[in-house]
């Protein structure tokens, strides 16, 4: 801890804090807004619910995000908003919205416009259908940097309100609302995050799940574009899910349309922007693809565009169509285990992954079942639970992970990635049958329980000891675009990633972290999922 402290308070002495402070009495001047905030204690300061964009609302719904509005007056910046309300989700809570666009900072007190401290900006998961991981606590990270970083998190769209598309969407509208609320953000971050002493050339994005995909997306958009909005990225359990074009999301806003009430409408979109949300979240919820045995996981999901995102991910990064970044990519060792259903067979195992992903075959879905046999019994599951869980887990974020990887290494150098391996094993959720779950690693690098809730209640007692060192390697990735720079010394080397014998990755847990080799017999049933890649369509 005492190298880490001396690693970051450098940084510092490079940007120098020793200038007139821009937070004056915690406000800030955004030109359309004021916004005043909370010092802490901890010597930080936040500011929560700053809007970034217009209400996303009526002629706004399905319409790429517009600039906030003006507002008079000095803005209290001292709670949460409402997140964005997302799929299955009840109108009634005060803690959902439409109105949902806002942003948190997490800066340090005596931080000023000449700081030019990184910005750690987090993307949060929820399959695209809900924000799951919204407004976790910056503050922990930003005291264990020595007051080194900046953190934003923020809210965008999900759920039907996110990801309807549509020919009608496509014309009177835009597609992928819920991406273009992120690049929003990123775009705010870049004109105003100097205002809190943050620096717009040094923003690295981090993303759990939907939101590791979301980096993947941001790589690839237009076409793999870099228009200078981050520098690096940490893609933890990245989420490839089927990827429509807007002809095949078709029949999804006909049924969504008609749900709401708008079928027969002559404008149907139209009907659907002055349609009260009740309504629209009555419709807002899994329903199956036609010829698919069950509803998917996840209603609305991202489309092929032709604009934003031009690719499915496989084939964008495949084909090399993303720009280079320091890159950190992960996962949890049994990544699909909240999501599997309780399958007692092997055609309960084809018709998950078939509900998930259409367009499998027959024979591709007796590839898969063949792949997956019968394994181990978990505690309180039926016998092939854990096969529709490996499968579920390895297709759609363990193989992406490893994609993502093996390209970044492919056509870069090599030598600007890492990859590990979540392995900390949480008593009660080993004794629920469910291993080391999805994305568990989150309330680790925020600083435990009380900064991040989550599954794993073990991080305040059995293993305590991960949080600082999630801390460490993430803070130093940040600050340096290397985990290695600033992580405590008895800590191990996180060796660079490299596709071939040598594809190496950190095995974190507890007394057990250390480098290891990718299985060969998971980079087999990799290499099978993406030769599936064009008839899944992610």
């Amino acid at each position: 801890m005492v190298f880490l402290r001396s690693f970051y308070l450098q940084l510092l002495a490079v940007t120098s804090l020793a200038t007139a402070t821009v937070q004056s009495n915690s406000t800030v001047d955004l030109g359309y807004a004021t916004y005043r905030g909370t010092p802490l204690e901890a010597g930080v300061t936040q500011f929560l619910g700053v809007r970034y964009a217009a209400p996303p609302v009526g002629e706004r719904r399905w319409r790429a995000p517009q600039d906030p509005g003006v507002e008079t007056g000095v803005q209290d910046a001292g709670a949460y908003k409402p997140i964005c309300i997302g799929q299955s989700q009840p109108t009634n809570s005060t803690s959902l919205s439409e109105d949902c666009l806002h942003l948190n900072i997490f800066t340090p007190s005596n931080a000023t416009a000449s700081s030019k401290l990184p910005v750690w900006f987090y993307i949060q998961g929820g399959g695209f259908g809900t924000n799951y991981n919204a407004n976790y606590n910056g503050t922990e990270v930003v005291r264990r940097s020595g007051n080194g970083l900046i953190l934003v998190n923020f809210n965008y769209r999900v759920g039907a309100l996110g990801f309807l598309a549509s020919e009608e969407v496509h014309r009177d509208g835009d597609l992928n609302a819920g991406l273009l609320d992120q690049r929003k953000a990123l775009e705010w971050v870049r004109e105003y995050i100097h205002l809190f002493g943050g620096d717009p050339n040094r923003v690295v994005l981090h993303g759990s799940s939907a939101g590791g995909s979301s980096i993947a997306y941001h790589l690839q958009a237009y076409g793999g574009r870099n228009d200078n909005l981050f520098i690096g990225g940490i893609a933890a359990s990245p989420y490839f899910p089927y990827q429509p074009t807007v002809g095949e999301a078709e029949f999804v806003f006909d049924r969504f349309a008609s749900d709401v009430g708008c079928g027969n409408a002559s404008n149907t979109l139209s009907c659907l922007r002055s349609a009260n949300i009740n309504a629209i979240e009555v419709a807002n919820v899994p329903k199956p693809f036609p010829g698919a045995p069950g509803p998917g996981l996840f209603a609305f999901l991202p489309v092929v565009d032709g604009n934003f995102s031009r690719h499915r991910l496989y084939d964008a990064f495949s084909n090399g169509n993303f720009f280079q970044i320091p890159l950190i990519v992960g996962g949890d060792t049994n990544e699909g285990t909240v999501f599997a259903p309780n399958a007692s067979s092997p055609a309960d195992v084809s018709d998950f992954m078939q509900s998930n992903y259409p367009h499998l075959t027959e024979s591709e879905l007796s590839r898969i079942n063949d792949a997956y046999p019968i394994m181990d019994r978990l505690l309180q599951h039926e016998p092939y639970f854990p096969s529709a869980s490996a499968a579920w887990g390895e297709a759609s974020i363990v193989c992406s992970g490893l994609l993502l990887s093996d390209t970044m290494a492919r056509f870069g150098d090599g030598s600007k990635v890492w990859n590990y391996r979540y392995n900390v094993q949480d008593p009660g959720s080993i004794a629920l049958g469910l291993g080391v779950t999805h994305t568990s690693e989150t309330s680790a690098v925020f600083g435990g329980l009380d900064m991040a809730p989550g599954l794993d209640t073990s991080l305040a007692d059995v293993n305590a000891g991960i949080v600082p060192l999630m801390e460490d390697y993430y803070i130093s990735f940040v600050v340096g675009m290397d985990p290695n720079k600033g992580k405590a010394r008895e800590t191990p080397v996180w060796q660079i990633y490299r596709r071939g014998p040598s594809d190496s990755r950190l095995r974190i847990m507890t007394n057990g972290t250390q480098m290891e080799n990718v299985d060969s017999g998971l980079r087999d049933r990799c290499d099978m999922w993406k030769s599936m890649a064009g008839q899944m369509e992610f």
